[in-house]
C-alpha cells in the first residue's frame, strides 16, 4: 500500500512539472469530499503543504502536501496532543469542538510556521515551527488567544497576524510575543453589506499590497449565499476597499466561502475554499484565482463557478484516509485519537500485526471513553469494516465501532459475565453547556444478538449522496456473510456540539473495571467514485 501510494504521488509531481494546472482545467469538486476545513495552503518549491482543523482530535493539525493542489497525502502532524487542562483527557469536561482551530502555515527563510489558537479554556495560542514540514515540529511559543489569526512575513522583516474581523496585530521578529508597542489596531470597519459572520482571516502580499480573504454570511437576509470577500489596500494599516470575490452556489449544498489562494511555481494561482455538507462535513473546494486588470484576486471559473466535470472521478482519498493491517512499528497517519489518548492503555507490539486497545478508566458511555480511535468518512460513500479479536474482554467491557459524531450510530459487542452480545443503537450526546461537558446520553437500542464467537467483523457504510447522509450497519462471523443490523443512522453536522464532519471510530472501554482488551485485526477502508 505505501509502495502504491509513493509511486501515484511520484507521477503526480511529474505530471505537473510537465504539465501545469492551468486556469481552465477541468476537475471534479469537492477535491478533498470530506472533513479538512479551515484550509491554509503556502507553496514551498515544486510542492504545496496544507493545515487543517482537527479540533480534539489527536496527534492535530495535519499537515498534507500535494504536487499539483489536487492529489493530497498526510505527512506529520504538528503536535502530538494538547495538555492545557483535564479535559484534553475527557475528565472535568470534554473538548469537543474546540482545541486547534484556525491554522496558518507560512514558509519563510528555509523554515515552516504553524500559529493556532486552542479555543476554550485556557484559550491561548500556539507556534510551531518545522525545517522539514514532515517533522518533527518544535514548539517555539505560547502567544495570546486571537480568533482565526493568519501569518504575514512582511518584505522589512515584521511580522503580523490578521485576526478577528479586521483587527491587526504586530508580533515580535521571533513570533514569541505580541510586540511591545507594535501595531495593533483595527483596520477596518464593516460596511452596510457586512453584518453577519464575517471571518476566517487569510492574508498575502502581492505585487506590493495587501490582501484579506475572508468568509462573509448574513443569514438574516433570505436568499444569502456565504461567499468569499476581499479587503485590499496599499499600506497594511489601511484605507481598505472590499470585493465580493466569490458569490455562487454549487452543487445543491448553498455557497462556498472560507479558505485561501496560492500561487504556483508557473505564475498560475489556485483558490482553495471550503464548503458545508452536512454529515460529512467542510469539503475543500478547489478553483481557479483569476487576477484582474485592476489587481483583484476572482476565484472561480471564467463565470465565477466552481468548477466541476461531472464526468470524472472524484479525486483518491487514499493519502489521507486508509486500510490499515496494523502490521507497522507506529500508528499510520490516518489515524487520529478522540482527545488525548492514555499510551499506556495501546499497542502495537503486545500482539504484533493487531492494535492492541486496553481499557484504562471506567466510564458509562462512548463519548467519553478514552482512546477511540478514529479517521474520516468520506463521500459520497464510503466503507469500513474491522475485525475484532474479543478474547481479552472483561465482564462490563464495551467495544466495536461506530459512525461517530454528536449523533453516533454504534456497533457494540457487550461483554456482560461471561456472554457476549452484538448491539446496534443510536446514541445522542447531550451536553451541559456550561462545563462543556457530556451530561447524558440518550441511546435508542434497535437490535441485540447473541454472540457465539470471540472474533467479530463489524461494517459502517456511509452514503452522503444528495445529502441523504446515512449510515448503515452490519455484522459477520466469518467475514464473507454480511447480515444487515438496525437502521439506517442519519448523520449530522452540528456546530454546537462536535463541530466536525462524521468519523469511523474503532472503541473499547470499561464499564465495571479496568484491564480487559481488544484486538484490532484490519482496519478496511472502501471508496467510492475515486480515481487514481
Amino acid at each position: 500500500m505505501l509502495k502504491t501510494k509513493i509511486n501515484t504521488i511520484l507521477l503526480c509531481t511529474l505530471f505537473t512539472w510537465f504539465f501545469p494546472l492551468s486556469a481552465g482545467a477541468q476537475y471534479r469538486n469537492p477535491i478533498l469530499y470530506a472533513d479538512v476545513p479551515d484550509m491554509s495552503v503556502c507553496r514551498a518549491g515544486d510542492y504545496f503543504y496544507m493545515v487543517s482543523t482537527t479540533m480534539h482530535l489527536m496527534p492535530g493539525a495535519p499537515i498534507m502536501r500535494s504536487p499539483d493542489m489536487k492529489h493530497w497525502e498526510t505527512i506529520s502532524y504538528v503536535f502530538p496532543r494538547i495538555d492545557d487542562g483535564p479535559r484534553y483527557d475527557l475528565l472535568e469536561g470534554t473538548a469537543y469542538g474546540q482545541g486547534q482551530w484556525a491554522s496558518s502555515i507560512r514558509y519563510h527563510d528555509g523554515k515552516f510556521y504553524v500559529w493556532f489558537t486552542a479555543n476554550g479554556a485556557p484559550g491561548r495560542g500556539f507556534v510551531y515551527t518545522a525545517t522539514d514540514p514532515a517533522g518533527p515540529w518544535k514548539l517555539l511559543s505560547r502567544p495570546p488567544h486571537f480568533h482565526d489569526g493568519s501569518l504575514l512575513f512582511d518584505d522589512d522583516g515584521r511580522v503580523y497576524l490578521f485576526h478577528s474581523t479586521g483587527q491587526l496585530t504586530e508580533l515580535k521578529p521571533d513570533l514569541t510575543d505580541v510586540l511591545p508597542g507594535g501595531i495593533n489596531q483595527q483596520i477596518f470597519e464593516r460596511d452596510a453589506d457586512e453584518q453577519g459572520l464575517l471571518e476566517g482571516s487569510s492574508v498575502i502580499k502581492h505585487n506590493g499590497k495587501y490582501y484579506l480573504l475572508m468568509i462573509s454570511m448574513d443569514w438574516s437576509i433570505p436568499g444569502r449565499l456565504r461567499r468569499e470577500v476581499c479587503y485590499r489596500a496599499d499600506k497594511i494599516t489601511g484605507p481598505y476597499e472590499k470585493r465580493v470575490i466569490l458569490e455562487t452556489e454549487f452543487d445543491g449544498h448553498g455557497g462556498v466561502g472560507q479558505g485561501c489562494i496560492v500561487d504556483g511555481k508557473n505564475g498560475e494561482w489556485y483558490g482553495l475554499i471550503f464548503q458545508d455538507r452536512g454529515g460529512v462535513g467542510r469539503v475543500p473546494c478547489l478553483m481557479p484565482c483569476t487576477w484582474t486588470e485592476d489587481g483583484w484576486p476572482m476565484l472561480g471559473d471564467k463565470d465565477g463557478r466552481i468548477p466541476n466535470d461531472t464526468t470524472l472521478s472524484y479525486m483518491s482519498m487514499d493519502g489521507i484516509c486508509g486500510s490499515d493491517d496494523f502490521s507497522a512499528s507506529e500508528l499510520s497517519l490516518y489515524w487520529q485519537w478522540n482527545h488525548n489518548p492514555v499510551d499506556q492503555a495501546w499497542s502495537l507490539t503486545d500482539r504484533p500485526g493487531f492494535l492492541r486497545l486496553k481499557t484504562s478508566r471506567v466510564v458509562d458511555n462512548l463519548f467519553v471513553a478514552p482512546n477511540t480511535l478514529t479517521q474520516r468518512m468520506v463521500g459520497p460513500k464510503c466503507m469500513g469494516t474491522v475485525s475484532l479479536s474479543l478474547a481479552g474482554m472483561k465482564d462490563g467491557d464495551r467495544a466495536g465501532l461506530s459512525a461517530f459524531n454528536g449523533d453516533s450510530g454504534v456497533l457494540t459487542v457487550e461483554k456482560n459475565g461471561n456472554k457476549l452480545s452484538l448491539v446496534m443503537s443510536e446514541q445522542k450526546s447531550v451536553f451541559d453547556k456550561t462545563k462543556h461537558a457530556i451530561s447524558r446520553v440518550d441511546m435508542t437500542e434497535q437490535a441485540r444478538i447473541p454472540l457465539k464467537k470471540e472474533l467479530v467483523y463489524l461494517r459502517v457504510e456511509g452514503d452522503f449522496t444528495n445529502g441523504r447522509d446515512e449510515a448503515r450497519f452490519s455484522y459477520s462471523l466469518d467475514g464473507k456473510t454480511w447480515i444487515p443490523v438496525g437502521l439506517p443512522i442519519k448523520m449530522k453536522f452540528d456546530y454546537t456540539r462536535m463541530f466536525m464532519g462524521s468519523k469511523f471510530a474503532i472503541f473499547n472501554y470499561a464499564t465495571r473495571s479496568v484491564g480487559g482488551y481488544v484486538d484490532v485485526d484490519s482496519f478496511d477502508y472502501s471508496f467510492c467514485d475515486a480515481s487514481m
